[in-house]
């Protein structure tokens, strides 16, 4: 128990330690583009790191940034190709089908007509 405790706590500061340098990293390189873009481009004044800051979790609530599950896009291929050998060869042509343009390597599959 004590082993998983600590590879835990590692785990945590580890985290910690990366969001506590990455944060910082976000906010100056925001202002920088910024100070740097805006004014030239559209007359817009300088903001300071703070005001970056807030650009920066106001573009992670409005667009939904940083991800937080990096694993998640490996897990969700590896379901699909899962379920891509579980399928027999008429519900793999009946998948294909629905796709627009087709997925099989000859190209597109025809088009089926509506009764």
């Amino acid at each position: 128990m004590k082993v998983k405790v600590h590879g835990v706590l590692k785990r945590v500061l580890k985290i910690v330690l990366f969001a506590a340098l990455a944060i910082p990293l976000f906010g100056f390189v925001v202002m920088w583009l910024w100070n740097w873009l805006m004014p030239a481009l559209f007359g817009l004044h300088s903001i300071g790191f703070w005001k970056a800051l807030g650009l920066v979790i106001l573009s992670k609530i409005l667009f939904g940034g940083f991800h937080a599950r990096p694993g998640f896009q490996r897990d969700w291929r590896m379901r699909s190709i899962r379920r891509w050998d579980q399928m027999t060869p008429e519900e793999r042509k009946r998948f294909c089908a629905g796709w627009r343009g087709g997925c099989e390597p000859e190209g597109p599959s025809p088009a089926v007509p509506e009764v």
